[in-house]
């Protein structure tokens, strides 16, 4: 079983969005949550073959060096249509040069021109998926998983949301995740019925085993 958190927590991310969304989920539990950007931890080259390597190898990296307990995402975009990618490089697809900073505004275009030339015909199907790993400082590592189904839209609507959150509209809603404000988006529901977004779902697996 999962140790119970409580006090301060690593969130091993740079993203200021995932940081965002992260310390909103943890606040009403009185979790103290600092950025490894804060801390000034280095980012760890994402070299998992999956969502949950590539999660448990953040955490684990922040965990050692912070000497505290970590929690990391990795997490992207599959597009049926794609066979899946951007999948794992979601992040790199918005790279202005590797390495760099990112424009996923322009991301958002190279995903209509790749579903574009498959010469699909819309709905375009596609899921995000979210990995939470919890790591504690050289010891156990627990992985959580969120998975939210929807279609893709062009063009891209809304502002509120990051990444590729304005071209996806997730099953049963008329809003895409970049036209919901982010404790909409994030709300956990009371009746344990699934949250809306993938890394809330995946925080609701986390919430109910670590918090």
């Amino acid at each position: 079983m999962s140790k119970r958190l409580s006090g301060r927590l690593v969130i091993a991310t740079h993203n200021r969005g995932k940081l965002w969304e992260m310390q909103a989920l943890l606040k009403p539990y009185g979790i103290e949550a600092v950025s490894a950007a804060e801390l000034g931890l280095p980012e760890p080259e994402e070299t998992g073959a999956t969502f949950a390597a590539n999660a448990e190898l953040k955490a684990r990296a922040a965990a050692d060096a912070a000497r505290l307990p970590a929690l990391a995402d990795d997490s992207g975009l599959c597009i049926d249509a794609l066979g899946g990618a951007p999948g794992l490089l979601s992040a790199r697809w918005a790279e202005i040069e590797p390495g760099g900073a990112r424009d996923f505004a322009n991301a958002i275009k190279k995903v209509e021109a790749a579903v574009a030339e498959t010469g699909a015909a819309p709905p375009y199907r596609a899921h995000f998926i979210s990995v939470l790993a919890l790591a504690w400082p050289h010891g156990a590592c627990d992985v959580f998983e969120g998975k939210v189904h929807g279609t893709l839209v062009f063009p891209p609507r809304g502002t509120k949301g990051f990444g590729y959150d304005p071209i996806f509209l997730s099953d049963g809603l008329t809003r895409t995740f970049g036209e919901m404000m982010m404790d909409e988006k994030q709300a956990i529901p009371a009746d344990g019925s699934p949250a809306l977004s993938h890394r809330a779902r995946a925080f609701q697996a986390f919430s109910r085993a670590c918090l």
